[in-house]
């Protein structure tokens, strides 16, 4: 199985000669199971780029997994150059939305509105076909299997974890660890902190055997201090997590826009510096900061 990203930042994408060597598309994680069928996490502008190199392989069948319905994680969707393609087929996975009370078929036909974008889906000339998940409930593809996991963020989102022969990947998309939302000192607060720690070990658990974890890490520690609610997650947060897991590698990724790329390396050093003063198992895992570009090979 084999990763490649071509989207790392979050929120909007933020191109210029500070993001330059980390990228700075939005979102988007291109996977190849060993059979080489194609699957792709999320359509941030990340998509458009992945989708030019994807003109040298036509036709091409895809499944798109979307993590949930943010602007930064669905934006490249209508620059998918493969829509407008004859023989092409296009699979978007995603869940029900509670709010609007429609499945993830809504995902262009919101986007694809004549005050917002020049073409309809109609003129669309590859196959299209939609599949709204459910919680749990794993999806063959090819030689893979992929699981989709509810995370916590303020809309409905999925993170993905794909496995193939024996080897396995999970992508938070935009994840906030279960915050206790009374203070220490409230009378509520040790009830709603099982709550809390119960549905951490059911992900855990899900998790098990995990080789390669790709996490939302915005912020930093200090940072999420002012952001609690955002729902996304830390590069602390993840490092630890990471070693809970027992993983072989923790990518972080969801880079925060306004972070050049210097400032990248800047938190993530300290954040590691930081974790080494804690007690470590015998098998660390390897920290790595997502770039777009970058391959892993499982």
């Amino acid at each position: 199985m084999k990763v490649r990203f071509w989207g790392v930042r979050g929120s909007i994408p933020s191109p210029g000669a500070h993001t330059a060597r980390y990228g700075g598309n939005t979102t988007c994680i291109e996977v190849r199971s060993d059979d080489n069928s194609l699957i792709i996490l999320d359509a941030g502008s990340g998509i458009f780029p992945l989708a030019q190199e994807l003109l040298k392989q036509m036709p091409v069948h895809v499944n798109v997994f979307m993590t949930h319905t943010h602007w930064d994680h669905i934006q490249g969707l209508p620059f998918f150059t493969q829509l407008y393609i004859p023989g092409n087929s296009v699979r978007i996975h995603g869940g029900y939305d509670v709010v609007a009370g429609r499945g993830i078929e809504q995902i262009m036909d919101v986007q694809l509105q004549y005050s917002y974008f020049p073409v309809r889906e109609a003129e669309m000339k590859a196959e299209i076909e939609y599949k709204t998940l459910a919680i749990g409930v794993p999806v063959a593809v090819g030689d893979a299997t992929v699981t989709p996991l509810m995370l916590n963020h303020p809309v409905v989102n999925f993170g993905y974890r794909i496995d193939c022969n024996g080897k396995s990947v999970f992508f938070t998309g935009d994840h906030e660890p279960w915050p206790n939302i009374y203070a220490p000192d409230d009378e509520g607060y040790d009830e709603f902190q099982q709550m809390v720690d119960a549905q951490q070990a059911q992900l855990d658990d899900a998790l098990a055997g995990l080789d390669v974890l790709i996490a939302d890490s915005s912020y930093t520690t200090a940072e999420y201090a002012s952001k609690i609610g955002w729902g996304h997650g830390t590069l602390e947060g993840n490092i630890a997590w990471g070693r809970r897991l027992g993983v072989k590698q923790l990518i972080c990724t969801h880079h925060e826009p306004t972070r050049s790329d210097d400032e990248l390396e800047r938190v993530f050093a300290a954040a590691l510096a930081n974790a080494a003063m804690t007690s470590v198992g015998p098998h660390e895992p390897q920290f790595l900061l997502a770039r777009e570009g970058m391959e892993l090979v499982l």
